[in-house]
């Protein structure tokens, strides 16, 4: 359920040369929703919307609730007051992911294998390899649309460009269920009609930043040299970006075989809290649950973070990288308690003289000084045991007589971990990166 803005103007016809418009972006409209309504047809036409609970947020709403005002990340209780008549279900991702696979596999994968999927609803395609059995890209969107439709009961909408990102932004504007080519040629057009949040990746907080600029347009973002644009937003990388992006060019190809980006699990609590001693007991269950997911799937995490929303729904995260891998919740739950503590004794709101604010996890009778309404816990910087290298320090290989006790001890703590993970996925598994 996205909030980018649409356009009313940029659904037109932009015309009808298919030259170079090889990618294709798919999304599902109000997937979740439109999944439920397919398994219970009794629901259709009616408002349906996805997420249960006092303390829970709407996963996703059918079209028919848009117009009350419904919006993803909302709290539950506040869309039972605005669509009080609507049908509330609990997520169910089981369901929604086996749809979606079958999606991918049984209808897009039957067109080419050029396919990158950046989520449960939504993927692109590079079809530029399908052209001797089919005579253009619309002709494919249009079938993959119906196909969709006829075997799931789901519709979506697509978008038809010469790059993934003008690809994007017209599936958006195509909502819903709907199809917009754009030509080549028009891509810088396309583009400078928008409002700046019309670009991906360009939230609210970018926009501030642009608009103390006088920048409040893609047009006004046009206009501006590379120099200019990297000044403004202070980052030659994303400067270069968003300097493309304004002439609706993208330099970015498909990742057809996407790796898992990270692991994480959060939960939210039944009432907001101030007591260290159930944040620590989240937090523990979090690490528990990444531990066993980092190992389901056999990967090794580098990158821990804690995510912590507060009773007024704002939400912080602080996260450390680690000198060596992990995959164990003995080593991930001291790192996520050693970051709730950075949050709390960083937040404007904290009390530098108070006792709780000393350790918040480690189970001090001090009140927290916010209360938290979510914690959570993920593991990111993954990568395969088998290709890790375990890189010591200069400290590690001092001998006994150099650095002493601490020497041994660290290459004790060094040559451990490489045999927990090599007990566990292979001796081969890890190497010492000398």
């Amino acid at each position: 359920m996205s909030n980018t803005p649409r356009l009313a103007a940029a659904k037109r016809d932009w015309g009808h040369d298919e030259s170079g418009c090889h990618v294709l972006h798919i999304d599902m409209d109000a997937f979740y929703a439109s999944c439920e309504v397919a398994r219970h047809p009794e629901l259709r036409g009616k408002a349906v919307i996805i997420g249960t609970g006092t303390r829970s947020v709407v996963s996703a709403a059918s079209y028919e609730a848009r117009p009350y005002g419904i919006n993803s990340a909302m709290p539950v209780s506040r869309a039972r007051r605005l669509c009080p008549q609507g049908v509330f279900l609990p997520v169910d991702m089981h369901y929604y992911r086996s749809v979606s696979r079958r999606i991918f596999n049984e209808v897009f994968a039957s067109v080419t294998d050029r396919i990158e999927q950046v989520s449960v609803d939504e993927g692109y395609m590079d079809v530029s390899s399908a052209m001797q059995q089919w005579s253009g890209p619309s002709e494919i969107g249009t079938w993959i649309r119906r196909q969709v439709w006829e075997r799931f009961h789901v519709t979506c909408s697509v978008g038809i460009a010469a790059n993934k990102l003008v690809a994007k932004m017209a599936s958006t504007n195509a909502k819903p269920d709907g199809m917009l080519l754009i030509p080549k040629s028009m891509h810088a057009s396309f583009v400078q009609i928008m409002p700046l949040r019309g670009i991906p990746g360009i939230g609210p907080s970018l926009e501030r930043k642009l608009s103390q600029w006088g920048i409040t347009s893609v047009a006004d973002l046009a206009r501006l040299g590379e120099e200019d644009v990297n000044r403004v937003v202070g980052s030659s990388t994303l400067g270069h970006t968003l300097f493309l992006a304004a002439k609706g060019m993208d330099e970015r190809k498909l990742s057809t075989h996407t790796q898992e980006k990270s692991i994480g699990a959060e939960r939210t609590f039944a009432q907001d809290t101030t007591d260290p001693a159930r944040v620590n007991a989240l937090l523990r269950q979090c690490s528990d649950e990444v531990a066993s997911s980092l190992r389901k799937h056999a990967l090794l995490a580098r990158t821990i973070t804690v995510k912590l929303r507060f009773a007024d729904l704002s939400y912080v995260t602080k996260a450390h990288t680690l000198e060596r891998p992990i995959d164990t919740a003995s080593l991930i739950y001291p790192q996520a308690m050693a970051l709730c503590r950075q949050i709390f004794s960083s937040s404007k709101h904290s009390d530098s003289d108070s006792p709780g604010t000393e350790d918040p996890t480690g189970g001090s009778a001090n009140a927290l000084p916010r209360a938290v309404r979510l914690a959570g816990v993920s593991a990111s910087g993954l990568s395969r045991p088998e290709e890790t290298p375990i890189q010591l320090t200069i400290d590690d290989l001092m001998p006994d007589d150099v650095n002493g006790a601490l020497g041994s001890k660290r290459l004790s703590e060094a040559e451990r971990t490489l045999d927990i993970i090599r007990s566990r996925y292979g001796k081969n598994s890890v190497h010492l990166g000398l």
